[in-house]
C-alpha cells in the first residue's frame, strides 16, 4: 500500500497573523515571519503524523496492489470529502476506470470508505504485478484553516509558542508540560487501527 500526494493544501491551519499572536510578536517584527513560516509548516506536520489526518483540503493517490477479501477499502488520513477515481492496470498494461455505480463512497465513517454496492464485485482481471490499483481521492477538514477542528488548531499554536521560545531539542521530550497539554488536545481527533 504506497499513498503519494497529488495536490497539497493552499494554506496551513494557522496564519502568519495568528502565530505571530500567539508568540506575542507585533506586525512591526517581519524579521520573523519566514521563521514563523517554518514553524507553522513543522507544527502542522507534527500534529497531522501525530493524528495520522490530513487537516487542510488536499488531493491524495492510494496504490493497491490487489482487490480486499472484503467488500471494503479503508482510506486514510480521515474525513473523506470525495473519492475522484478507483483505477486498475490489468497484466496487459491497460488501465481500466472501475465505474462508480459499482461501489459507494462512505464520507461519514471515521476513516472514509469506498464499499461495493449491492450485489457487485470487484473487477476480475488479472492484475498488473506492481502497484495496479491507484485510487484517488480527496481529504481533510476543509479549504480553510477555520474548518479545522479548534483544539487542534489550538495544540498547534502550543507547538509553535513552544518551538519559538526553546529552540533546543529537549523542547519536546515526553515529560514536558506543553507536549502534554499539546497531546491531550489532539487526542481525541487520532485516527487508531494502523491507518497511516
Amino acid at each position: 500500500m504506497i499513498v503519494t500526494l497529488e495536490t497539497g493544501p493552499v494554506k496551513y491551519p494557522i496564519t502568519l497573523n495568528e502565530a505571530k499572536k500567539q508568540v506575542e510578536i507585533g506586525d512591526e517584527q517581519p524579521e520573523h515571519d519566514a521563521y514563523l513560516n517554518t514553524l507553522i509548516a513543522a507544527a502542522t506536520a507534527q500534529a497531522e503524523q501525530y493524528l495520522h489526518r490530513r487537516l487542510i483540503t488536499q488531493t491524495w493517490k492510494l496504490y493497491l496492489e490487489d482487490w480486499p477479501a472484503g467488500d471494503s477499502i479503508i482510506l486514510p488520513f480521515g474525513r473523506l470529502q470525495s473519492v475522484t477515481s478507483v483505477k486498475y492496470t490489468d497484466s496487459d498494461g491497460d488501465e481500466t476506470t472501475f465505474s462508480s455505480a459499482d461501489y459507494d463512497v462512505n464520507t461519514q465513517n471515521e476513516p472514509g470508505l469506498i464499499t461495493l454496492g449491492y450485489q457487485k464485485v470487484w473487477p476480475t482481471a488479472t492484475l498488473y504485478p506492481s502497484n495496479p490499483i491507484e485510487i484517488e481521492f480527496v481529504c481533510g477538514y476543509g479549504a480553510a484553516g477555520s474548518s479545522v477542528e479548534s483544539a487542534i488548531r489550538h495544540a498547534i499554536k502550543l507547538t509553535i509558542s513552544d518551538l519559538f521560545e526553546n529552540r533546543e531539542t529537549e523542547s519536546f521530550m515526553p515529560n514536558h508540560a506543553k507536549l502534554k497539554t499539546w497531546e491531550a488536545l489532539l487526542f481525541p481527533y487520532k485516527l487508531f487501527g494502523g491507518v497511516f
